[in-house]
């Protein structure tokens, strides 16, 4: 049954990124990969809500797999992440690798320390 909760929440995550990627990246005449950068703030935020709920005891066992590992495993994407910053670099943009990777993890993180405060403020 576990399987089944992280299949089902891969079914989601992984189209929700696609489609998450180019509609934001879409938008910005950049080299800066804002779609990779931008599921991997938002994953990083739902998985510190979700950590959050689980410390107040309102998320169960199944829906940290459903959510947390299927849709987050699925939504977020460090092999992306790190493709996209050796392209910049080696094309030359080194600056704009240097900031993907700043901002990448500073948002990540941030964002997750948030989503937890976020949870547990709200007593979920």
């Amino acid at each position: 049954m576990n399987w089944l909760m992280v299949v089902a929440g891969a079914m989601v995550g992984a189209p929700l990124r696609y489609l998450t990627d180019r509609a934001v990246q879409s938008r910005h005449d950049s080299v800066f990969p804002w779609g990779t950068f931008t599921v991997n703030v938002v994953g990083c935020l739902v998985l510190g809500l979700l950590t959050g709920a689980a410390a107040a005891g309102a998320a169960s066992s199944h829906l940290r797999l459903l959510i947390g590992t299927g849709l987050c495993g699925a939504l977020t994407t460090y092999s992306t992440f790190t493709y996209e910053t050796l392209r910049l670099a080696e094309t030359g943009a080194r600056g704009y690798a240097a900031a993907n990777v700043v901002a990448s993890v500073a948002g990540g993180v941030g964002a997750a320390f948030a989503g937890f405060a976020l949870a547990r403020g709200i007593g979920a």
